[in-house]
């Protein structure tokens, strides 16, 4: 098999051009169109992972059972993974800035509802109310980051930082959020990303480019010609939310009931039914909101797997410690909270030093090689990180020292190969892949390691996981 130039190329600057983009933003806009951007995607993270902490003493407050804790849980990442393919049509379609803003409002809307809420259920649609707003706005973030950055080469850097903000956004929802919940009220941690999308709606038009999209609404082909207006392709848009949401809810309440029952069985069958109408649908349709061929390339569709992979690696491992530490070994939700700095304080480090090593080593093998770390860290946490008897520093820190460094080079070098060459009138689409691997790896891996009961079994199967997937990056990066 012969392998694309960006998975053997030694350095981000080998990647080679895309279709021809708007014109480059003003140098002085540059850095703080992506600071606007980068707060905005941390944001969106922050928000998934802002209530692990805190969940139990919301389950307190509002009197809930288990079952209303997982879909609380969930609620955020079933509407925002369901609509993340239609939200990256739109954005393609009306431009960036323009979906961005309306998703802001959307996002904002709800983040000011979550923390007013009287009832469970108040809560619970603040929190799908939010999924909806995220679900336009991460695809129509990176419609406008590639208009920041039209050249090839320029916008491979930005996303090999793109692709750590992520982790810096799980990281801050588990530490941040659970610090505030512990000293305040669980309701603090809502006003962040409230005040980070009033942020970006009052800044948008300044430092963003009016045309946050690299095609309008018509499409230039390459001898320059337009094509008619792209179809938004409701029939799909409504398939693949439909499936995406229905198969996830049938993964997420594995935690209530069993694989077998109907609880899981339905929506979990019937989801991967209206997936599979999807997709043939998009095979017959002329202008599918997923073209069949965009996943056919292999670059793609590893970085596509590594995103999904280390997200899921990094979100069991946030609720796993996270549940040990407050339900094995007692400890309070605000030393929790503070058992992640080191986790965060290398992620932050390793985020840096990864564009340097993708220049050098390529995205490729910097991928292949943070998987391989990733995986050793899992390793150390199954064997001994949640032994009680083992201290905190000797048993369980050594493997949250190395899985963000694993996972920061993961993130950084797949998101560079899962957006080479797409075309600049596809970045929405592109964007709204990458996201829905962010959401749905975690989502997939972690139900069907939980099902393998205690904490070992989950752990190690996320390593194996890990390491399988190194295996096939290292062998495509060095195969021409």
């Amino acid at each position: 098999m012969t392998a694309p130039s960006t998975i053997s190329g030694p350095k981000v600057a080998a990647v080679p051009e895309s279709a021809p983009g708007p014109k480059t933003a003003p140098p002085r806009s540059t850095a703080a169109a992506f600071a606007l951007l980068g707060a905005i995607q941390i944001s969106l993270i922050f928000t998934y992972a802002s209530l692990a902490v805190p969940l139990p003493r919301i389950g307190r407050e509002f009197g809930l059972v288990h079952a209303d804790l997982i879909l609380l849980s969930a609620a955020y990442g079933l509407s925002f993974a369901g609509l993340l393919l239609f939200g990256g049509r739109l954005a393609d379609r009306y431009g960036g800035r323009a979906v961005l803003t309306a998703g802001l409002l959307v996002f904002g809307a709800a983040s000011a509802l979550a923390p007013l809420s009287p009832t469970y259920g108040a809560l619970l649609g603040a929190r799908f109310g939010q999924g909806v707003g995220a679900a336009l706005v991460a695809p129509a973030a990176m419609t406008v980051l590639r208009t920041v950055f039209p050249q090839p080469v320029a916008y491979a850097r930005a996303m090999a930082t793109w692709g750590g903000l992520s982790m810096i956004g799980a990281t801050a929802g588990n530490l941040l959020a659970g610090a505030l919940s512990a000293l305040t009220s669980w309701r603090v941690p809502f006003l962040i990303p409230l005040a980070v999308a009033a942020l970006g709606i009052a800044l948008g038009p300044r430092v963003l480019p009016a045309n946050g999209n690299a095609c309008r609404s018509e499409i230039g082909n390459a001898n320059g010609a337009r094509t008619e207006r792209r179809s938004l392709d409701l029939p799909g848009a409504l398939l693949s939310t439909a499936g995406i949401t229905l198969a996830s809810y049938g993964l997420v309440v594995t935690d209530v009931h069993g694989w077998i029952s109907y609880g899981v069985l339905v929506p979990l069958l019937a989801g991967l039914a209206l997936t599979a109408g999807f997709l043939v649908l998009e095979r017959r349709s002329p202008d599918p909101l997923l073209p069949p061929r965009f996943l056919l390339d292999g670059r793609r569709a590893l970085g596509l797997a590594a995103v999904g992979v280390t997200a899921a690696g990094t979100a069991t491992i946030f609720v796993l410690v996270s549940l040990h530490l407050q339900q094995g070994r007692g400890w309070s939700a605000l030393a929790t909270s503070a058992a992640f700095v080191p986790f965060a304080a290398v992620l932050l480090t390793a985020g840096r030093l990864a564009g340097p090593l993708i220049a050098r080593f390529g995205a490729g093998a910097v991928t292949a090689g943070g998987l391989g770390v990733g995986a050793a860290g899992l390793v150390v946490l199954a064997l001994v990180g949640f032994d009680p008897r083992i201290p905190y520093a000797v048993g369980m820190l050594p493997g949250l020292l190395l899985l963000p460094v694993g996972a920061a080079a993961s993130f950084a070098g797949a998101a560079i190969l899962a957006t080479d060459r797409v075309p600049a009138h596809q970045a929405g689409l592109a964007g709204g892949l990458l996201n829905t691997a962010m959401e749905l790896g975690p989502t997939v891996l972690l139900a069907a390691a939980l099902s393998l009961g205690g904490v070992t079994g989950p752990v190690l199967a996320l390593g194996t996981a890990f390491t399988a997937l190194a295996f096939v990056n290292s062998r495509l990066t060095h195969t021409r």
